[in-house]
């Protein structure tokens, strides 16, 4: 009886149908040095083990580039199984959504200010920069919060995306 020198598997053939090694006749599994311990450790909750990231990491970057990230965790196979972070990739997407259509509905509000010199442009702009800075730093409070494990339902589409993620 062969078995594989990578695996420890039996062969039965020239290769391994495990992992694909070429098997070596005679040869005994592989096995670790003495004293090492021969399973590995354990997985920490919450660890998508073929990938290697943490569901609260996979949903802080379902808001790192907007509905481009949320799409992407919500086709991404280990991902798209998990309701919590569908819940953000689904809640990240509502948001940029109505993001981008407030940042139109200001910008053609403000447009009759821009036509008054001098004082409608200033208005104008600190409106829109104050708009803009908000924006940002709830992003950033977004996947803050997000990373740390908590669940922040935003009052409108919040329970929009709840109910995109359990359908």
């Amino acid at each position: 009886m062969a078995f594989c020198a990578n695996c420890g598997a039996e062969v039965s053939g020239r290769f391994c149908q495990k992992c694909g090694a070429a098997a070596v006749p005679g040869a005994g599994p592989a096995g670790p040095p003495p004293g090492v311990n021969p399973l590995p450790p354990p997985a920490a909750p919450g660890v998508t083990p073929s990938v290697g990231m943490t569901d609260n990491m996979a949903a802080a970057l379902c808001y790192l580039f907007g509905f481009i990230t949320g799409i992407l965790f919500l086709v991404l196979a280990p991902y798209n199984q998990n309701r919590e972070i569908r819940f953000h990739a689904f809640q990240s997407i509502f948001l940029n959504i109505a993001w981008v259509i407030l940042w139109i509905v200001i910008t053609i509000v403000l447009i009759p200010f821009r036509m008054i010199p001098f004082l409608g442009i200033f208005i104008a702009l600190v409106l829109q920069s104050v708009l803009g800075l908000g924006g940002f730093i709830l992003w950033l409070y977004m996947m803050f919060k997000t990373y740390n494990g908590e669940k922040i339902v935003l009052p409108v589409i919040g329970p929009i995306a709840d109910k995109q993620a359990g359908a």
